[in-house]
């Protein structure tokens, strides 16, 4: 049973798309400093949360872009089709995570960044957080494993 106080919500800027969330089944947290989620953000960075598909109750219908990441994955990025937030996105290859961007909770207050990834691609005006694990690209193939089997 899932207990209230952790349900999160989420939305764009418009509020067409509406999303909510247990808290207590987010996998991890991370920064993101790959180019792909630099143009997409407009910033240094995306925020995101992995979390399975299935403890994601999305409302509306977002429009998806792919894009094939630099380990050859297929991303395909959720966008709200009226305002244009971006609200979450997940590798084709691996579709039961999502990675919902921080950004658009209602409350982050909660959230707790893990690691960053492509550290290689920040910029002098946004640099990772060296206390927190650093990779220089995307993180190693156990930790995906991981993250998979915490998907079910």
């Amino acid at each position: 049973m899932t207990n209230n106080s952790n349900i999160q919500s989420g939305r764009c800027q418009c509020g067409e798309i509406t999303y909510s969330l247990d808290k207590e089944k987010v996998i991890s947290a991370h920064h993101c400093h790959c180019k792909d989620c630099q143009r997409t953000t407009g910033s240094g960075k995306a925020t995101i949360l992995f979390i399975a598909k299935k403890y994601v109750d999305l409302n509306g219908e977002l429009k998806f872009f792919e894009s094939k990441g630099s380990s050859g994955s297929h991303v395909r990025r959720g966008f709200c089709p009226n305002c244009g937030s971006g609200i979450l996105s997940y590798a084709k290859e691996i579709s039961r995570i999502y990675y919902v961007k921080a950004g658009t909770l209602d409350d982050s207050s909660w959230v707790t960044i893990d690691s960053n990834f492509f550290t290689k691609s920040a910029h002098s005006w946004n640099m990772p957080d060296k206390s927190i694990k650093c990779f220089e690209g995307n993180p190693s193939v156990i930790s995906g494993i991981k993250t998979i089997l915490k998907s079910f």
